[in-house]
């Protein structure tokens, strides 16, 4: 006769959330709470509101200063492996960067 485990069942189990970190502060959030960038076939980065799009990712916070000091640092760069960030995806980029509203200080 077997063994019965101890083990009590609780449930399923609550699905892990994927977690993925800013490349300009490094503050770690859940995936949905950042915002992914991709570098396409082409060699041009995009805001992948989504995230689903095809094409190496990085991840930035809702914060416009996330946004000035990863194109300034070249962290965009280093993170989708480009040896430089075309002039009009940099426009683009700071932009909707500057759009966003700025991040609530922490308490």
């Amino acid at each position: 006769m077997a063994a019965r485990s101890n083990k009590q069942h609780s449930g399923p189990r609550p699905k892990p959330v994927p977690q993925r970190t800013c490349i300009a502060c490094r503050r770690t959030d859940a995936k949905r709470g950042l915002i992914r960038l991709v570098r396409d076939a082409d060699g041009h980065v995009v805001v992948d509101p989504t995230g689903k799009r095809h094409g190496r990712g990085a991840y930035l916070c809702h914060d416009p200063t996330c946004w000035e000091l990863a194109l300034k640092r070249r962290s965009l760069e280093r993170a989708l492996h480009l040896d430089q960030l075309d002039p009009v995806d940099r426009e683009q980029l700071l932009a909707f960067g500057r759009a966003l509203k700025p991040a609530e200080p922490a308490m």
